[in-house]
């Protein structure tokens, strides 16, 4: 008999504890945010992909499916999808196990996963909102800790997934002088020095910016009955001109109503007349850096940005907005729209990657095309966790790295831990389409 009763038990549990170590990609089963802006039932590809990767999930018909939360955010931290490991969270999986993050990313952010990367699906606009740089974001988060959660920056990219609009950006002056001459009621409320001090800026970029932030902050510190009015207003005038058969393009009308539609009297309405509309397509990419003013307005995007939830808001929204920082914080730097379009490039290692690399550290985008020629692919390693999502195809993954086989279908989510790689044999007779994020520092 052995010495010791346990010992048998106590072998069993070291032998589990150095399997686990060895699991280093896995899949995960990932939290859905059902905020009210988001599209309903099976219109919402975030309930697609639900469906997809889990068949026994119940999307509701009529309940809103917003945003899919892939990562280890304290508000949404995935759970591994594997019933031969202990059931746990990915935030859990990485404190235990630090050196799956890769030295370089565990080094820099303290062992955390740097980014959170979403799906969204919009049926109605987001706030009009920018992110704090880190500075402010230690700032508003020492003094308002109810509504900035962390001290930490947000920068973050979209990539349509489908016909994508948001605004981005402030308009050159040109566009934003046109509408404040074909749109009196716009005018009213920014009033007639700050319009003409924004006029008379034209060719210089400093005075530019202040008059353009002199005008803004007028208009988003208007009075609440004055902006009221003036929006009834612009609406009965516009939508009269319409059944009239006018051209009402000048009032960027279509937009204008959509908006009051969703959230009538509500000074975010005037902010087309600022800011870019901008209209992506599958795969087009928008970068949100520090202090870029920005909404969302409808369609489906994945989402990667630094780990955070610090968000200023001002407008479209009902939650709580602080149009003072806001207004102080903004980038008042005007540019077209075509300006904001975030590019991507081929990764010159494998043709069907495309990398969308922003300037900060803590994420990179990419997008793997694997076309319907192609039957074997190797997902690569990089020196760094990433977490993959498949929007559509199938295959069957292999990993030294995995405890067995993993089937892949539209929905399904990897963990891959830093320097592993997957082998995928691709059964779908059209591809794959997968987008896959990480910290390439």
């Amino acid at each position: 008999m052995s010495p010791w009763p346990y010992q048998d038990v106590r072998t069993t549990v070291t032998a589990d504890v150095a399997a686990m170590e060895e699991v280093r990609v896995f899949p995960l089963s990932c939290a859905v945010q059902n905020y009210a802006w988001g599209k309903v039932g099976l219109d919402s590809e975030v309930a697609k992909l639900v469906v997809g990767g889990d068949t026994s999930a119940v999307i509701e018909a009529d309940k809103h499916y917003a945003e899919l939360w892939m990562g280890a955010h304290p508000k949404g931290d995935a759970l591994i999808k594997d019933n031969r490991i202990a059931q746990r969270t990915l935030g859990q999986w990485i404190a235990d196990y630090p050196a799956c993050l890769g030295s370089k990313v565990k080094d820099t952010f303290q062992g955390q996963l740097p980014f959170l990367f979403k799906v969204l699906s919009v049926n109605t606009a987001l706030s009009i909102q920018a992110h704090p740089n880190r500075e402010l974001a230690g700032r508003l988060h020492a003094q308002f800790p109810e509504h900035y959660p962390d001290n930490n920056h947000k920068p973050e990219m979209a990539v349509a997934l489908t016909h994508f609009e948001g605004l981005c950006g402030f308009r050159p002056v040109e566009e934003i002088i046109g509408f404040l001459k074909s749109v009196p009621e716009f005018h009213a409320l920014v009033g007639n020095e700050a319009a003409e001090e924004l006029l008379s800026s034209i060719g210089e970029a400093g005075r530019t910016s202040l008059a353009l932030k002199k005008c803004f902050t007028r208009m988003m510190n208007c009075e609440k009955k004055v902006f009221v009015d003036q929006l009834n207003m612009l609406v009965k005038r516009v939508t009269e001109e319409a059944a009239a058969g006018k051209d009402t393009s000048g009032s960027n009308s279509e937009l204008l109503l959509r908006l009051h539609s969703q959230y009538p009297g509500d000074i975010g309405c005037f902010s087309i007349y600022f800011l870019n509309r901008m209209v992506l397509e599958p795969g087009d990419a928008m970068f949100l850096g520090a202090n870029e003013p920005h909404a969302y307005l409808n369609g489906d995007c994945i989402e990667c940005m630094a780990c955070s939830d610090n968000t200023v808001r001002a407008g479209l929204t009902p939650k709580f907005i602080d149009v003072n920082t806001l207004c102080e914080m903004l980038n008042y730097s005007p540019a077209p729209a075509s300006a904001k379009i975030f590019p991507s490039i081929q990764d010159p290692s494998d043709p069907f990657v495309y990398l969308y690399d922003p300037p900060v550290p803590d994420f990179t985008v990419m997008r793997i095309q694997v076309p319907a020629s192609v039957r074997q692919y190797t997902v690569a390693p990089v020196d760094c966790a990433g977490i993959l999502l498949v929007i559509e195809g199938e295959a069957t993954g292999t990993s030294a790295a995995a405890l067995s086989d993993i089937t892949l279908s539209r929905g399904t989510v990897l963990f891959i831990s830093a320097n592993e790689s997957v082998s995928l044999h691709v059964t779908s007779p059209s591809g794959m389409t997968m987008y896959r994020a990480c910290s390439l520092l």
